[in-house]
């Protein structure tokens, strides 16, 4: 009837205009229909930051038509997994579901020589995620 369920993940930052967003689009490029993404922030910010969109276009990936989203408890509940970025106590928690918290350095108001290491790493940690999840990375 149904197809297995395919795992959702959802990054949360408090301001969702910089290490959410690219983990999100990493794992969205590198997954692809093996996975659900969403992001968000607990304090969004108005825009992404520009010298994470920035990086990210050196990777080939674009993410200047995103914009931050506030975090709910609704994505909080529909996701299988919940991975945070320095967001702390803002995070809601619900029993059940598997929460990873990745420490990375902020992007806010660094250029795009401080977020280059940020990017790389966010990338490295989202390929071991797909790995541990299952999910063949997508060429």
């Amino acid at each position: 009837m149904s197809s297995p369920a395919v795992p959702s993940v959802l990054f949360v930052c408090v301001h969702n205009a910089g290490r959410s967003q690219m983990a999100a689009a990493f794992l969205s490029r590198l997954g692809g229909d093996g996975v659900q993404v969403r992001s968000a922030g607990s304090a969004p910010a108005d825009a992404v930051n520009p010298a994470v969109v920035e990086a990210m276009k050196e990777t080939g990936i674009d993410i200047s038509a995103e914009t931050p989203k506030v975090l709910t408890a609704d994505a909080v509940q529909s996701s299988d997994v919940v991975i945070t970025m320095g967001c702390g106590d803002a995070c809601p928690y619900f029993p059940g579901k598997r929460y990873l918290d990745w420490t990375l350095d902020d992007p806010a108001g660094q250029g795009v020589q401080a977020v280059r290491p940020i990017r790389d790493e966010i990338e490295r940690r989202v390929r071991g995620l797909l790995a541990e999840l299952g999910i063949e990375v997508t060429p």
